[in-house]
């Protein structure tokens, strides 16, 4: 099951990404491998289930383990880096169907001109125009 959840190629993909720290020196449990973790972390996530209920025989690690880790990714940037990774990947192999984007402003800043300049004249509506 763990093995399918990230390929070969995915975890190729992943690996330089994925920041790498040195074991504690203070010892304390045996850690699981990066790609375990991201596993653990996938399951959780595409499954819906509580963290607490990640199953051990997965070899995952403990729940909290995959959370620390999902948490200290994102601090970190990997999960940005690699959508933007992925992204460029499937643009170069022409696989964006850009027929279902959607940019607006909340995305991308609006610059240039046409159209009218600055805000149309804002006048204060009652919510109770109508009850006269």
């Amino acid at each position: 099951m763990a093995a399918r959840m990230v390929s070969d190629e995915l975890w190729g993909v992943i690996e330089p990404l994925i920041t790498k720290y040195l074991p504690h020196p203070g010892g304390g449990r045996p850690s699981v491998s990066d790609r375990m973790a991201l596993t653990g972390i996938l399951f959780v996530l595409k499954s819906g289930i509580p963290w607490e209920m990640l199953p051990q025989e997965m070899g995952c690690g403990s729940d909290m383990t995959c959370w620390r880790w999902l948490r200290d990714w994102q601090s970190d940037g990997v999960w940005a880096k690699l959508h933007k990774t992925l992204l460029d990947q499937l643009g170069e192999a022409d696989q964006i169907d850009w027929s279902r984007a959607t940019v607006d402003s909340s995305t991308v800043r609006a610059v240039g001109g046409g159209g009218t300049t600055g805000h149309p004249k804002k006048r204060p509506v009652s919510l109770y125009a109508d009850r006269g």
